[in-house]
């Protein structure tokens, strides 16, 4: 979990500082013209954060590897587009989109 992005979630624009996830280092700047979130508001926006993180991570894996575009475009010309797709859907194998998203 990451307070520090969850409490930028919760209140864009804030000027704050925080250490790790400690609620108790929450300083928060004299010029928000806003209440700091509470602590619970804190945890559930960075469990929700984390899940999401975790729900998407495939995209990310998958982006990292895929051939780099210039790859791509010499198997299609070279092998392909069924080459190319063979490619793109080994990857997609390793790092299935998981179900419900």
């Amino acid at each position: 979990m990451d307070y520090f992005k969850a409490i930028a979630e919760l209140k864009p624009g804030s000027v704050f500082s925080i250490e790790g996830n400690d609620y108790s280092t929450l300083w928060w700047g004299d010029d928000n013209e806003s209440e700091p979130p509470t602590e619970n508001e804190v945890h559930q926006k960075a469990e929700e954060l984390s899940e999401l993180q975790q729900r998407n991570a495939y995209q990310f894996n998958r982006m990292m590897a895929y051939p780099d575009f210039g790859t791509q475009m010499d198997i299609i010309y070279h092998q392909g587009l069924d080459a190319w797709r063979e490619e793109i859907n080994k990857v997609k194998e390793k790092y299935p989109k998981p179900e419900g998203s």
